[in-house]
């Protein structure tokens, strides 16, 4: 099979890492790609936005199946051009991919198929968002509309502190066209998660569970950013909650979808709130996570591809995964400054070093090559990625690779992990 990789991060590193481990695998192609990917699969220089100039390239190279790792591409249509040229693709359509492209369109389907979530309002009007959060008080949560990057969501601790939010989104446009709309919502309490599952539009097969860390310094504190690292299995899942999850928030989701006449198919990220053994949904998300994925496939034993295509034909019934009976855990090393402004083109040091480590993989997010040398090239720069017996084994590990790699300012959280130790 030939197979193409659309987006340049993380995410897709770790994708190409698994999916070339396929022995149904002949070719492997990435747009654009990223220099940890090169050692992986042919880069091939078309943005993951440019739909045109991938469907040309995908027609061209006779391409079995298309994998999309980003939310925008997925948001701009991809999956409907390549169905409609006749090729196999695996994501959501344009229509399914709103589910993460509008934070009202997801809550407005949880609302209409009385999936657990937190109760919200959405608004277009600045001065309604404002008189809404004088009425509701704090702690109070709001959310820019469209995609953002991971970035869009301001946990508002006063009532001034989420009215400055309701401005920077809405007035000062900082996410762009994103905040022309923004949902406001109940605060929720608890400890988060993320659940996966590949679905068919259909069927429905779970992943394992894991757990991202949104705030950019220790102990959760900082703004939020786009992940600073994961860890799989998350003990929070507990079996029955595993079933639970299933039953009452993935299962209405994917039959929701359908019945409202947009098929969902592809991977479901939900991310969830755990309070009192109760899971409500945070976010849904139309993509693998990342830096979820990164642990997740490190522990997948299985062959990936034939459940990629599972998917894109509708054939996901009789698919199954097998896991690694092992913990993995990734630590994001980001430049200094992130989520805000960071400084690019830093020299990385201590590649080769951590490449040594046995059980450890160095996922490329936000990298480039100036003058044949690695250089930092965005805000989550690599997510180091170790496997071991236990939690505590895989953060050794991580954190070993961890101290391998150097470059100017670059930043990293210390306590990846330590929720799953804690308990």
């Amino acid at each position: 099979m030939k197979i193409l990789v659309v987006g340049g991060g993380g995410r897709e590193h770790a994708l190409c890492w698994k999916i070339g481990q396929s022995p149904l695998v002949d070719t492997l192609y990435c747009a654009p790609g990223n220099p940890g990917i090169a050692e992986l699969a042919e880069c091939v220089h078309i943005g993951a936005d440019e739909i045109d100039a991938l469907l040309d390239f995908a027609l061209a190279e006779k391409i079995d199946l298309t994998v999309v790792g980003p939310e925008v591409p997925l948001t701009m249509g991809i999956v409907d051009r390549f169905q409609a040229a006749g090729l196999d693709i695996f994501g959501p359509n344009q229509a399914a991919a709103q589910i993460e492209g509008s934070k009202g369109f997801s809550k407005d389907l949880m609302a209409r198929h009385h999936i657990p979530t937190a109760a919200y309002q959405s608004f277009t009007d600045r001065d309604q968002a404002v008189a809404y959060i004088k009425q509701q008080g704090a702690p109070i949560v709001v959310k820019a509309d469209g995609l953002a990057a991971g970035k869009g969501v301001i946990v508002a601790m006063t009532k001034s502190e989420a009215i400055a939010g309701i401005d920077d989104i809405m007035l000062d446009k900082v996410f762009g066209t994103a905040g022309s709309s923004v949902v406001i919502e109940e605060f929720m309490e608890g400890e988060e998660a993320s659940f996966f599952a590949f679905t068919d539009g259909k069927n429905i097969l779970p992943l394992a569970s894991s757990q991202d860390h949104k705030r950019v310094f220790d102990e959760d504190e900082g703004p939020n950013t786009g992940g600073m690292g994961a860890y799989s299995p998350a003990p929070v899942v507990t079996p029955q909650l595993h079933d639970e999850i299933v039953a009452t928030i993935v299962k209405p989701t994917i039959d929701g979808m359908a019945d409202d006449g947009h098929p969902y198919v592809g991977i479901l990220y939900v991310g969830l709130m755990i309070k009192d053994g109760k899971p409500r949904v945070v976010e849904y998300n139309a993509r693998f996570g990342d830096p979820e994925a990164q642990p997740l496939l490190m522990r997948m034993k299985s062959d990936i591809v034939p459940v990629l295509q599972a998917c894109a034909r509708g054939n996901l019934a009789a698919s199954s995964i097998e896991w690694h009976d092992k913990a993995a855990v990734c630590v994001v090393m980001a430049s200094g400054g992130y989520p805000a402004g960071f400084e690019k083109g830093l020299p990385i040091s201590g590649l080769e070093d951590a490449a040594q480590i046995n059980g450890l993989m160095v996922f490329h997010a936000g990298t480039t090559l100036k003058d044949g040398a690695v250089v930092n090239n965005g805000g989550r720069v690599l997510g180091v990625t170790g496997l071991g017996d236990t939690v505590a084994s895989a953060i050794n590990r991580a954190y070993q690779g961890v101290a391998k790699i150097s470059w100017k300012n670059v930043h990293f959280r210390k306590d990846i992990g330590q929720k799953a130790l804690n308990r």
